[in-house]
């Protein structure tokens, strides 16, 4: 049997812009990336805290320490500038790989810097 399991997690983080006139996606700075192990083009579910939206889309590596959580295309129809997200992405494990697999997790601050980590 394989299971889904959580890979990634950006916790908390802040959008900073919203841009509908983009294919879509979401821009996330590339080292909040790193630190979640969330890869470019990778898929990510957003479960946006502030409206309850949830949405699927694939992640883009913005600049390195801009701190940008930018909504793209359809995903910018489901929040606004300062609305709380949550960032995951999930990987297919068999048994035995889930016995060991620890997911990394980061938490972001109101700014977008991160204030914890784990995995």
């Amino acid at each position: 049997m394989q299971r889904q399991m959580l890979s990634g997690k950006i916790h908390r983080g802040r959008v900073t812009d919203a841009c509908v006139d983009y294919e879509g996606s979401i821009t996330i700075d590339a080292e909040i990336m790193d630190a979640a192990n969330i890869l470019d083009s990778e898929k990510v579910l957003i479960a946006n805290l502030t409206n309850g939206a949830r949405i699927e889309s694939y992640a883009m590596r913005g600049e390195a320490g801009s701190k940008m959580i930018c909504l793209n295309g359809g995903a910018a129809k489901h929040g606004k500038v300062g609305d709380i997200v949550i960032i995951m992405t999930f990987a297919v494990l068999s048994e035995e790989e889930v016995k060991v697999h620890r997911p990394r997790k980061i938490v972001l601050d109101e700014k977008n810097e991160i204030i914890s980590r784990t995995g």
